[in-house]
């Protein structure tokens, strides 16, 4: 979070991985939470519109968890395609909590 110090006024978006990337199917790790808070907080403060993305292990439970840490933006592949094609919509309004 500290690079960001240096380039939070060229940004627009920031990129938040929630596991270990390069790897599939892996779960959450509930640390990133707070990794997740420090980054809003650093975007708030700045008073631009930048975009937070979350990115792993995004599912019906943590993705109100990431939400609330001050994500915008998830990424929900595992989540999203389980089920296969008639599954899609149904996993996408679970994920909205709709």
């Amino acid at each position: 979070a500290k690079m960001l110090d240096y380039l939070i006024d060229d940004i627009d978006l920031v990129l938040t991985m929630s596991v270990t990337p390069g790897f599939r199917r892996q779960s959450f790790i509930d640390s990133q939470l707070r990794k997740i808070e420090a980054v809003r907080k650093m975007i708030d403060k700045s008073g631009r519109q930048i975009a937070l993305e979350v990115d792993g292990g995004i599912d019906v439970n943590t993705a109100p968890r990431a939400i609330a840490a001050g994500a915008d933006v998830l990424v929900a592949g595992t989540a999203t395609f389980k089920g296969g094609p008639a599954a899609y919509a149904g996993n996408i309004s679970r994920l909205r909590g709709t």
